[in-house]
């Protein structure tokens, strides 16, 4: 029977891997100065053990080697022979970084680049050699006392060692190949392999599934023990392993039972270690690689659910099938039920995939730890960073694209925003500063909040320096919000020099365009000596959203059901004007700012009868307007188009639709909308661009 093709199984690996170099990075964040918590330690030195049993199984020899040297240092943690300083947290973050950066080398196909971790393996070492013996102090009570039974026996050099391999019979339905376990084991030392194949049955009753051989050999070399068990870690539940020392005044014959120690599990065995990680490298769905996949991780529960779907659906369409191969007058009731059962089921069916795409932000938090601990050190601040609504599920694609501007943001908050402990002192603050990141859902919108406690905005300062850039003039009355979003404008920035964390002059203007080529919005909310504030709005999906049909001068617009707050007929009594062009209503002692659509779009003029006509309320944020319609037409779900990959972007429109006609229907941006709005009640005569 031929090897096992291990490739197949190197992408499971892969992601494996990178998932326990997550759990390592977020374990050391965690840990106490001064301390070790044994629990976060051992799932630590578990996922190093996985990645370097793994790597030694593939070949991706560089991270075995590495990875061998960090576990020296985790084992002296685990055996409380050292606590977790910030040196060696430092010493173990970067050795996780390093390590990460292998394994893309080897996922990438490319050489690893071994120089730069020569000087980070010379720091392992030293601080490894400063704990003592590593090996023994992991030796298992056992094997201490069997060494101690014969202690001059132990006072000679071992030359190498005799191992008995015997696999299960199942060994082989796991996807281990015994071939190439003996195969690294050849690689230790100079070996002399024998095997026994007393249970290999006819070849007419051979099942190709089970392992009838078993091994010995005679391994020679300076070898530790611990070299030979890593090489059977994967295999310990599926084979019976014995190893004892070879020593020059011994015979095998003399050797006693009592000396042999199992490495296996056996039943019953009181020390036997934990096998999760073995059992977990064989689940993919459990992967949560850093690096942006193609993948997603669905749970079993929701497959199961579209499966049953798909199977009402199958039903339904069979009824339809059948009703209309003799279709007649008296079956058109048992039509039109299929027909909405039919609706019905495919609207499950749509909404249940839809979820398959939804995830939880966290996937894009847990990147933040790690860089709010790194900066933090190097501008020698205290930083805390708390996660609220970590659980909070969007799209998989916008989670990608927001990546970058949450990144950008919280940079500029660990630089700007939060001062140094000194300067937070004598503002009477506690020296340790706060950045949270905050998500939940509003409408049918998620907001995503980056927020600090640090010296806020300085209002009159950023206008001076809009006024000095040629932004504003200084007789120009804007509102603080307006002042703060010049932030956002190109090349604008107030950092008083330049570093490598922010100040380039570059960032936020990119910010600002990424997000809104999500659909989305953000805004700044500053108290100066209290914090500041970024609040990010985006659409749940870029997929399908459920929308109302409305039509303006016979054009029919889609706007997104979940920004609307209620829709009336206008009583002319409630009508107020403002100033020139614009007027608003009241509305239960609410005064609601009103766009004619007709305008915005250039489509017609606002009529001077508003008495035929409606007035739909919409929220985005905590701004609300009123939008004049002619009628609204129904509602549904529409597959969204991207306008701008078709024509180019249009302001006040996200996206488009085809509709059950066939025909073209435009999907109306509300930030956008108020924004054109409140520019043309400014004076500016800023018009929307739409395609004919």
């Amino acid at each position: 029977m031929g090897g096992i093709d291990l490739e197949q199984f190197k992408q499971i690996f892969y992601e494996e891997s990178f998932e326990g170099l997550d759990t390592m990075e977020s374990g050391l964040l965690g840990m106490t100065e001064g301390e070790s918590d044994l629990d976060v330690v051992n799932d630590i030195f578990r996922a190093a053990h996985s990645i370097k049993g793994g790597s030694a199984t593939f070949g991706f020899s560089a991270v075995a080697s590495f990875t061998h040297v960090m576990e020296g240092l985790l084992d002296e943690m685990r055996g409380g022979k050292r606590d977790a300083t910030s040196e060696i947290v430092n010493i173990l973050l970067e050795s996780v970084d390093e390590i990460r950066d292998l394994m893309t080398a080897y996922q990438n196909g490319e050489e690893p680049d071994t120089d730069a971790m020569g000087d980070l393996l010379n720091r392992l070492k030293k601080a490894t050699g400063a704990g003592g013996d590593v090996k023994e102090a992991a030796a298992p009570a056992s094997q201490s006392e069997a060494a101690s039974d014969e202690a001059p026996r132990e006072e000679l050099v071992r030359q190498g060692w005799h191992i008995e391999f015997e696999p299960h019979d199942d060994l082989l339905l796991t996807g281990n190949d015994p071939v190439l376990l003996l195969g690294e084991l050849a690689s230790l030392g100079d070996i002399s392999l024998s095997v026994d194949d007393s249970k290999l049955p006819p070849f007419s009753q051979l099942n190709p599934e089970v392992c009838y051989l078993k091994w010995q050999a005679d391994l020679k070399g300076e070898i530790e023990e611990s070299e030979i068990t890593e090489i059977f870690e994967w295999v310990e539940d599926e084979c019976d392993l014995v190893l004892e020392g070879i020593f020059p005044e011994r015979k095998k014959s003399d050797r006693r039972e009592e000396d042999r120690r199992l490495t296996a599990v056996v039943p019953g065995e009181g020390d036997r270690r934990e096998t999760s990680r073995r059992e977990k490298a064989r689940r993919p769905t459990d992967a949560a690689p850093k690096q942006v996949s193609a993948n997603i991780r669905v749970d079993t529960v929701r497959i199961d659910a579209i499966i049953d779907m798909v199977g009402e659906l199958v039903i339904t369409q069979s009824m339809l099938g059948q009703l209309g191969e003799e279709f007649d007058m008296s079956k058109l009731d048992r039509m039109r039920d299929g027909l909405e059962q039919l609706e019905y089921n495919s609207r499950e069916l749509q909404e249940a995939i839809m979820k398959i795409r939804m995830q939880p932000i966290s996937f894009a938090f847990n990147r933040f730890p790690r860089m709010v601990h790194d900066l933090s050190q190097k501008l020698d601040k205290k930083i805390r960073l708390e996660m609220v609504g970590a659980d909070t599920e969007m799209d998989k694609t916008v989670m990608e694209k927001i990546n970058d501007p949450l990144v950008h943001l919280v940079r500029n908050s660990l630089d700007h925003g939060l001062e140094g402990p000194d300067e937070r002192k004598a503002a009477c603050k506690e020296e340790e500063g706060v950045i949270e990141l905050k998500a939940f859902h509003q409408g049918g919108s998620i907001v995503v909040e980056v927020s600090d406690d640090g010296r806020g905005l300085n209002r009159d300062k950023l206008f001076d320096k809009c006024v000095e850039k040629g932004l504003v003039k200084e007789s120009d009355i804007l509102t603080d919000e307006q002042v703060f979003m010049m932030l956002f404008a190109p090349g604008f920035s107030t950092a008083e020099k330049l570093s490598d964390i922010s100040g380039r002059g570059v960032g936020l203007d990119v910010v600002r365009r990424n997000i809104e080529s999500l659909g989305g919005n953000v805004d700044i909310r500053s108290v100066f000596g209290e914090g500041t504030t970024f609040v990010i709005r985006l659409p749940l999906t870029l997929a399908v959203l459920d929308g109302q049909l409305l039509s303006v001068d016979e054009q029919t617009y889609v706007l997104p059901l979940g920004s609307i707050v209620e829709s009336l007929q206008i009583n002319p009594e409630f009508l107020s004007g403002v100033a020139k062009d614009a007027q608003v209503y009241r509305l239960r002692d609410e005064y609601i700012p009103i766009v004619c659509l007709s305008e915005v779009f250039e489509t017609g003029d606002i009529s001077e009868n508003l008495a035929n006509k409606l007035l739909v309320i919409v929220e985005w944020g905590d701004k609300r307007v009123g939008m004049l319609v002619d009628d609204l037409l129904g509602q549904q779900q529409v597959v969204i188009k991207s306008l701008e990959t078709n024509y180019e972007r249009v302001k006040g429109v996200s996206g488009a639709t085809i509709l059950g006609d066939g025909t073209v229907s435009l999907i109306l941006d509300i930030s956008g909308i108020i924004d054109l709005s409140t520019d043309m009640r400014g004076g500016q005569q800023t018009r929307a661009k739409v395609a004919a």
